[in-house]
C-alpha cells in the first residue's frame, strides 16, 4: 500500500512547480484544485518520511540497545510511534470522495412535534453555526422560513472554509455525517404541565457545486416569482421578489425569499439547485457502492433516528455510532468535534475494510 507515496512524491513536486507559476492563479478554480492536492499529498509525504525516519532510527536503537541495555526503553518509545504514523499513513492513503473536500450547503427541516420542532431546528442552525466559528469557517444563510416563535420551518446555509483545509477537514468532508433524523426529548416552551415531549428536526447536507460542476441549462428552468411572506403569512414584501426555480427533468424544486432583490434570491436559489444535482448525480453514479455511503434520510420521521438529545439529562447519543456523553449543553454550544470524530472513525474503518476484502 505504502508503495504509491513514492509516485506521490513526484506529483507533489510538479504541483509544487505549478504552483509557483503566476498564470496558474489567473484560473482561480484551477489554482484551488491543485492546492487541495498539493495539501493532500503534502499530508501523506510528510507522514511517510516520519514512518521512514522512524525506522531507520528503531535500527539504529535496537543495534545501540545490542551493546547497552539502557537503550531498550528508548527502542519501545520509537516502536510506538512508528506504529503510529503507521496507521496515519494508512488512513491517508484510503481512497476519499473528490467531494469531501468541498464546501457544504446544510439544510435544516421542523419536522414531528410542530412548533417544538422549528425551536429545535433553531438550536441545531445555532449548534452549526458555532462548530462552524471553532473551526475558522464563514456561514451564510441561503434561505430561512421562520415559525411563529422564532423557530425555523426550514433554514439553509452555505459552510465555507477559509482557504485550502487539511485532508478531512473541510466543510462538507466532516459536516456530511449530520445528514439524517435528529430526536429532542424535552419539556417544550409550550408545555405548561412540564411533561417532557419527543420531536424531531432532519438535516440534510450536501457539497457546494461549482458551476463548472454541474451545467444547468437554462431551457431546463421554470423561474416563477411571488411575495415573500413571514411568519403567519403576513406579507413582509410588496414586489414580487421571492424566487421558485424548477429543474425540469429531475422536479427539483427550490425556493429563496431571503433577499430584498429578485436577482440576488434566483443566484442563492441556483446554488441550492446546483449543489442538489450534484447530490443527485452522485447518488446515481454510486448506486452499486451505496453501502459504502450514508444514506440521508429524507423524511423527518421519529424511528428514523441517527441522534437522540436528551435534555433532562443533559445526554447526547449517536445511534450510529454508539457514542454517548452527557455535556449536552456544551455540545449545543458547538462542541461538535468528538461526537464527528465518531462517525469519521466509523466511515473509515468501513473503508479499510472494503479494502482488505
Amino acid at each position: 500500500m505504502f508503495e504509491a507515496v513514492e509516485g506521490m512524491v513526484d506529483e507533489h513536486a510538479m504541483l509544487e512547480q505549478r504552483l509557483a507559476e503566476p498564470e496558474t492563479h489567473a484560473d482561480q478554480r484551477l489554482a484551488k484544485q491543485l492546492n487541495q492536492r498539493y495539501a493532500e499529498l503534502s499530508a501523506v509525504i510528510a507522514t511517510w518520511r516520519e514512518w521512514q525516519e522512524l525506522s531507520e532510527d528503531i535500527e539504529a536503537a535496537r543495534e545501540l540497545a545490542a551493546e547497552d541495555p539502557d537503550f531498550a526503553t528508548e527502542v519501545e518509545s520509537l516502536v510506538k510511534r512508528h506504529a503510529g504514523a503507521e496507521e496515519r499513513l494508512r488512513h491517508l492513503l484510503v481512497p476519499r470522495d473528490p467531494t469531501e473536500a468541498k464546501d457544504a450547503i446544510l439544510e435544516v427541516k421542523s419536522g414531528e412535534g410542530g412548533e417544538e420542532s422549528a425551536l429545535f431546528a433553531a438550536d441545531l442552525l445555532r449548534m452549526y453555526t458555532r462548530f462552524a466559528e471553532t473551526k475558522g469557517w464563514s456561514t451564510e444563510v441561503l434561505d430561512a422560513t421562520e415559525s411563529d416563535l422564532g423557530g425555523y420551518k426550514s433554514v439553509t446555509v452555505a459552510v465555507k472554509a477559509k482557504g485550502t483545509p487539511q485532508p478531512g477537514e473541510a466543510p462538507y468532508g466532516l459536516l456530511r455525517f449530520e445528514a439524517g433524523v435528529h430526536r429532542v426529548q424535552r419539556v417544550p416552551v409550550t408545555e405548561s404541565q412540564g411533561r417532557v415531549h419527543t420531536s424531531a428536526a432532519g438535516v440534510l447536507v450536501l457539497p457546494e457545486a461549482e458551476q463548472v460542476d454541474v451545467v444547468v441549462d437554462d431551457n431546463d428552468l421554470r423561474i416563477d416569482v411571488f411575495r415573500s411572506s413571514g411568519p403567519g403569512g403576513q406579507s413582509v414584501n410588496t414586489t414580487d421578489s421571492a424566487v421558485r426555480i424548477t429543474h425540469l427533468p429531475s422536479g427539483i424544486v427550490v425556493s429563496c425569499q431571503n433577499e430584498k432583490s429578485q436577482l440576488q434570491n434566483k443566484e442563492q436559489a441556483m446554488r441550492i439547485l446546483r449543489a442538489r444535482l450534484l447530490a443527485a448525480a452522485q447518488d446515481e453514479a454510486n448506486a452499486e457502492a451505496s453501502q459504502a455511503r450514508r444514506s440521508q434520510v429524507r423524511t423527518v420521521d421519529r424511528s428514523e433516528r441517527i441522534r437522540t438529545y436528551n435534555y433532562p439529562e443533559n445526554r447526547i447519543s449517536d445511534h450510529r455510532t454508539g457514542y454517548k456523553s452527557h455535556n449536552l449543553d456544551q455540545v449545543l454550544d458547538g462542541d461538535l468535534g468528538p461526537i464527528i470524530a465518531s462517525c469519521v472513525a466509523m466511515d473509515l474503518a468501513a473503508r479499510l475494510q472494503s479494502l482488505e476484502q
